[in-house]
C-alpha cells in the first residue's frame, strides 16, 4: 500500500463538511456569496476575530487569494516584499509579476521575514521614480519551511510595516497548523491587531477547497468585489465556501483539525530523529524536512509519496513530508517501522 505524504489537500473534506452540503442541497439560496451561510460564517468569524468591522470574502484556492489581495492594494508602481522562500515568489507560476507587480525577495531567517529585512529594503529603494515602491510586505504563517510567527514578532514586524508605512498580508494557507503548534501563542484575534489583512486557508485543513480573505479595515477593500468579479473569484455558487467555514468555525474543527496533523507531524518527526537523521528545518508544525542518505529514500519511495526539497552533497536530500486533518495511524506507523534504526533500507 502507498501512504502519501506529499500534501495536505489529497483527501476530499472532513466528513462533517460533506454531511452539512448534502443536507442543504436542495435549499435554494441567492447567488455570489450572499446566501444565508456566507453571511452567517462571515459573522461566526468577526466574532472569533473580535473584530465586528472586518470585512470577509471567500476566494476558492490561496494563489487566487494571494492574486486578489496584491493586485488589488498595489498600484502599478509599487511592489511587494517577500521572503525568498515565500509562496508567491517560488510556486505560483508569476502570477503577481503578470498583473505587473514586482516582488522584492529576502533571504528568511527560519522562513519568517523580521523589522530589520524591510528596513533595508526601504534603503535600497530610494531613487524615485526611478525604482519600484515597495508597499506591502507578504508572509506566510505557518512558513514555506514549516515555522511560525510568535505574538511578539508578528506585533514587532506590524509595528515596523507602520513606522513605515507598509501594509502587511499574512497567507494563511496554512493558518491552523501555526496556531495549534507547540509553544505558539498567538491567537486568532491578534491577527485583528497585527496585520491589514490575511487570510484563513480551508483546502489544507479539511475543506474541499476555499480561503477567507479578511481586511481588518473596510477602507481597504472598498471595491474587492468588483476585483473578485472581473478576475473570476466570484463563484455563483458562493454557499459551498460559506457552509464549509460555518461547520469549520461553529465549534472548534478547525482547530481541532490542524492540531491532529500537527501531532502526527511530530510522530514521524519523532521517528527520523531516533533514528539519527537530522533536520534542514526544525519539525514544529504538519511539515517535516529530514535529511536523509539517498539509499533510504529509494527505499522509501516503494511505499511512499513524498518530496524531494533540497540537494544537501554528501549529507543526502532534505525531503519533505507533510501530514493533514486525515493522515492515518497505519500510514504514520508505517513510515515509523520504515525509518526505526533496525530497519533494512535495501529490503
Amino acid at each position: 500500500m502507498m501512504h502519501n505524504f506529499q500534501n495536505d489537500y489529497s483527501e476530499g473534506a472532513h466528513s462533517a463538511i460533506l454531511e452539512r452540503l448534502v443536507q442543504t442541497n436542495l435549499t435554494q439560496q441567492a447567488g455570489y456569496g450572499q446566501d444565508e451561510y456566507a453571511i452567517a460564517a462571515r459573522e461566526l468569524l468577526r466574532q472569533r476575530l473580535n473584530n465586528s468591522r472586518a470585512a470577509i470574502f471567500f476566494a476558492s484556492g490561496g494563489t487566487q487569494a494571494n492574486l486578489l489581495v496584491i493586485s488589488a492594494l498595489l498600484r502599478p508602481h509599487e511592489a511587494v516584499i517577500s521572503a525568498e522562500t515565500g509562496h508567491i515568489q517560488v510556486h505560483e507560476t508569476g502570477a503577481i509579476e503578470a498583473v505587473g507587480h514586482r516582488i522584492i525577495t529576502v533571504p528568511p531567517t527560519d522562513g519568517k521575514l523580521w523589522p530589520e529585512d524591510l528596513q533595508k529594503v526601504l534603503a535600497a529603494h530610494t531613487m524615485r521614480p526611478h525604482m519600484v515602491r515597495p508597499r506591502l510586505v507578504y508572509i506566510s504563517n505557518s512558513t514555506e519551511t514549516g515555522s511560525f510567527y510568535s505574538r511578539a514578532e508578528l506585533q514587532a514586524l506590524y509595528a515596523a510595516c507602520k513606522d513605515l508605512d507598509l501594509l502587511l498580508f499574512m497567507d494563511g494557507a496554512r493558518l491552523g497548523h501555526a496556531l495549534t503548534a507547540v509553544g505558539n501563542d498567538l491567537r486568532m484575534e491578534d491577527l485583528s491587531y497585527f496585520t491589514d489583512v490575511f487570510y484563513i486557508g480551508a483546502t489544507k485543513n479539511g475543506g474541499l477547497l476555499g480561503e477567507a480573505i479578511v481586511f481588518n479595515d473596510p477602507e481597504l477593500c472598498t471595491d474587492f468585489d468588483f476585483i473578485m468579479k472581473q478576475k473570476g473569484a466570484m463563484l455563483s455558487k458562493g454557499r459551498l465556501l460559506g457552509i464549509q467555514f460555518q461547520v469549520l468555525f461553529e465549534h472548534n474543527l478547525y482547530f481541532d483539525l490542524a492540531q491532529y496533523a500537527n501531532q502526527q507531524a511530530a510522530r514521524i518527526a519523532q521517528a527520523f530523529a531516533e533514528a539519527g537523521f537530522s533536520f534542514l528545518h526544525p519539525p514544529v508544525t504538519n511539515q517535516v524536512f529530514p535529511i536523509l542518505p539517498i539509499e533510504l529514500i529509494n527505499t522509501l519511495r516503494k511505499r511512499f509519496l513524498f518530496y524531494d526539497w533540497k540537494p544537501m552533497g554528501d549529507q543526502g536530500t532534505a525531503t519533505r513530508w507533510i501530514c493533514s486533518w486525515a493522515t492515518s495511524d497505519q500510514a504514520v506507523e508505517a513510515l515509523q517501522n520504515a525509518v526505526a534504526p533496525q530497519a533494512t533500507w535495501g529490503n
